[in-house]
């Protein structure tokens, strides 16, 4: 049978661009890909890349605070929301158009179309046009959930943050994942009174507790208010703004909800469930090891596989499609090992098992350390850096590593390629350290804080 392209992508997001550049650029394919919006997806039009940009923003402030101290007379202004927007923009632009470059420097054809699935080999784009392809790749990502309560259209997500006219006063901050964590510590970085509530014990589950603990008090202390077990019963229109009604009694007025509860994968109305391809119960598609659904010719990365939701893992899984299915390399992507960050204020970064997972596990020896860093300690400022080793009492390898502190994202990423080789805790110990330096502590913990 002939085919009019050897692949077709569904979703112009970083997993979806990947593959495509590589299937089309390194191995030879045939490929075309249909985005309905903007190329980039989520990372680079409305999730990492502004909300890194908008972290920046929020952290002058403090760096002006610190400059007063250290000598300079330093002022803060006004904080211009529209100019940053622009400029905000303007990036997004330019890497938009960065993304269609390399797409079209690898010789892809691109479709700025919604599309469907209409059979194993065929697609359907918005205009009524159809396409064949050999291989189907979808990668259309996630989108935030919002729960059905009373007044949720009040509410704005992060998909709408960035597109705010002005910046709100008073803003509500619904979750406790990192996405709204992150959020609560740049809106009150750049001047607004930020409440965050959360339904559970304590914000950001999955994480190491010592490191989600220590961030929560950091939180706290630098003036946004954390209520955990505490969460939104309903939203109303009031003269001055929007009531929340929550479940601990209270009833607050804010300018702006943003809710963070969550993502869901944006797998529905594609056409797919008619064919055979198996769906878990969030509504992620269900793949094998390659990549690959019940239906031999579509494939699937990124988040609407909700395996793990982060961008340089759709970029790997893409890659790997494109290696195994056109390079003739049978390539998968481990995802039991990856290093992440989350930028908050105070950052994290961990790679590896949390204290708890690998107690659970196995024997470990635990190192850790707290201490004011240097640069903050001069300024007069309480903020500490926390630092732990999670090591095996029997291999004596790294099981993991979570740090909380300013640039814990840059140190994790050098902390990981160790940790993905392999190391032990007494290679760590070898390592002469570089002084002076707050990573120098990863090096110079020598007796375990807690064994068992």
């Amino acid at each position: 049978m002939t085919f009019d392209y050897d692949l077709f992508v569904i979703g112009g997001g970083s997993g979806g661009v990947r593959a495509a550049r590589i299937a089309a650029g390194t191995h030879g394919a045939k490929v075309a890909l249909a985005e309905e919006y903007r190329m980039g997806g989520t990372c680079v039009i409305r999730g990492c890349v502004p909300k890194k940009l908008m972290v920046f923003a929020s952290e002058y402030p403090g760096m002006v605070e610190d400059a007063r101290a250290y000598g300079w007379d330093a002022q803060m202004g006004a904080f211009d929301w529209t100019a940053f927007r622009t400029k905000l923009e303007a990036e997004l632009e330019r890497l938009e158009k960065a993304y269609r470059g390399g797409l079209s420097g690898a010789g892809v054809t691109v479709f700025d179309s919604r599309a469907v699935v209409a059979d194993a080999h065929t697609v359907i784009l918005a205009d009524g046009k159809t396409v064949t392809a050999k291989h189907i790749l979808v990668a259309t990502g996630g989108a935030p959930f919002v729960p059905e309560i009373e007044g949720r259209e009040l509410a704005i997500t992060s998909n709408e943050i960035f597109q705010m006219k002005a910046l709100p006063a008073r803003v509500l901050v619904v979750g406790g994942g990192y996405i709204a964590s992150e959020f609560s510590c740049i809106l009150n970085g750049l001047g607004c009174e930020v409440a965050q509530y959360y339904r559970g014990a304590q914000i950001l589950r999955g994480f190491d507790d010592e490191a989600r603990g220590h961030v929560a008090e950091a939180m706290r202390e630098n003036g946004v208010a954390i209520h955990c077990g505490t969460d939104v019963m309903r939203l109303e229109k009031v003269d001055d703004g929007i009531k929340a009604v929550a479940t601990d009694g209270s009833e607050r007025v804010f300018d702006a909800v943003l809710y963070a509860t969550g993502r869901k994968p944006n797998s529905h109305d594609l056409g797919l469930a008619e064919l055979g391809v198996e769906f878990g119960r969030a509504g992620q598609i269900i793949v094998d090891d390659f990549s690959q659904t019940a239906v031999p010719s579509i494939f699937a990365v990124g988040d609407v596989t909700d395996r793990i939701n982060l961008t340089p893992v759709a970029i790997r899984e893409g890659h790997a499609f494109a290696d195994t299915v056109f390079g003739g390399q049978r390539r998968k992507v481990d995802h039991s090992l990856f290093a992440s960050a989350v930028f908050t204020q105070p950052e994290i970064g961990t790679i590896g098992l949390s204290e708890e997972a690998a107690r659970a596990q196995e024997p470990i020896e635990v190192y850790g350390t707290a201490f004011r860093p240097m640069q903050s300690a001069f300024a007069g400022r309480p903020d500490r850096v926390m630092m732990k080793l999670i090591v095996s009492q029997a291999s004596r390898k790294i099981l993991g590593c979570h740090i909380v502190a300013p640039g814990a994202g840059e140190m994790i990423q050098l902390v990981g390629i160790a940790v993905t080789m392999g190391a032990t805790k007494e290679q760590f110990d070898a390592t002469i350290a570089v002084h002076p330096t707050m990573a120098e502590e990863l090096v110079t913990m020598r007796s375990p804080i807690r064994v068992g």
